[in-house]
């Protein structure tokens, strides 16, 4: 998909990747929809700002109303924090799955329309490298993401027809201040390694778009997905 002159609705713009995404998205020739529920904390000079509560059918419908002329959906807007699905609180782990799968289940339903009418265009889901293993401490999380592999493959094949490439970007840890707080506050040493820089990550993401790659994987993405053909682990790191 080429970007210069493409027009692009992210998800979650307010801090993290999604803001790299709307900058980076900016500075490759896209118009620039930066997107979070509260919209007064996006600072993406050059973007328009536009509310989304991707959990709301209402907000994604106001959203799709309003960005009419979207050809790139970029799903990154998700909750983290669900814990571990035995003993977590059973309200946490809806959320996650509801913000990880549904959420991104809402929006591309809203949008694929709107793409078809525009040439076909691009879904762009963010995944984990923990769909292809697991967290202990949040499995939650990681079954969230392993639903949502499961959801970006199926809508890949339904969008075939109206030609709207959909990819899955499969990172592993991601230098966001999200997990630098958590880290900090667990006690949690990270070397420097395995954790890849967000502005890196979304470089890396939006090349593999251009290049119509279907699954774009980080080293640890790719090592997290070799694991599959064995049995099951946890990630580690």
């Amino acid at each position: 998909m080429n970007l210069q002159g493409a027009t692009a609705l992210v998800t979650g713009t307010n801090r993290g990747i999604g803001h790299h995404f709307a900058v980076q998205l900016l500075e490759r020739g896209a118009k620039v929809y930066a997107t979070a529920r509260r919209p007064e904390l996006v600072d993406v000079p050059g973007a328009e700002v536009l509310r989304l509560d991707i959990t709301d059918q209402a907000s994604v419908d106001a959203a799709a109303q309003l960005a009419g002329d979207v050809d790139l959906l970029i799903n990154n807007a998700a909750s983290t924090a669900g814990g571990n699905l035995v003993t977590g609180d059973l309200d946490a782990i809806r959320m996650v799955m509801e913000s990880n799968y549904y959420g991104a289940l809402t929006t591309i339903r809203a949008f694929a329309p709107i793409l078809a009418r525009n040439g076909g265009g691009a879904i762009l889901n963010v995944l984990s490298a923990a769909a292809w293993t697991t967290v202990d401490g949040n499995t939650a999380y990681a079954a969230a993401k392993s639903a949502e592999w499961g959801l970006t493959n199926g809508v890949r094949v339904e969008l075939a027809d109206q030609g709207t490439l959909v990819s899955a970007l499969v990172p592993g840890l991601i230098g966001t201040q999200t997990l630098l707080d958590y880290a900090a506050n667990a006690g949690v040493e990270l070397p420097d390694d395995v954790v890849t820089d967000p502005a890196d990550l979304v470089r890396l993401a939006l090349d593999g778009l251009e290049a119509d790659e279907i699954e774009i994987l980080d080293r640890t993405g790719a090592d997290a997905k070799a694991t599959l053909s064995g049995p099951p682990r946890a990630f580690t790191w």
